[in-house]
């Protein structure tokens, strides 16, 4: 979790995409998209601090970590609390999904 934090904060689009187990974009154009959406969201963003809250196994290749990340947006507050859903493939950790934020 704190590299993918330090990779959006950093703008490395390449780290977050490699560590991000999500279904496959269907089309050159929808990845270039999603490159681009997420380099978008990594400049417009003042990345100020993240805090681990808990992580907890659920299974020998998967856990959950609740973490709270503290943003800024144009001036705004956009900092939020989320549990995420990591799985272990080959001996690494893959993001799959949030599942719950606030």
């Amino acid at each position: 979790m704190r590299a993918r934090y330090a990779a959006y904060a950093l703008g490395n689009v390449r780290f977050i995409l490699q560590t991000a187990r999500t279904e496959p974009t269907s089309s050159a154009q929808e990845n270039a998209n999603q490159r681009r959406a997420i380099k978008a969201f990594c400049q417009s963003t003042q990345f100020i601090g993240l805090h681990i809250l808990a992580d907890e196994p659920l299974a020998e290749n998967q856990a959950t970590v609740t973490f709270h990340a503290t943003l800024r947006q144009n001036g705004q507050d956009a900092s939020f609390t989320e549990q995420s859903l990591f799985e272990r493939h080959q001996g690494r950790w893959f993001y799959v999904r949030a599942l719950a934020q606030e």
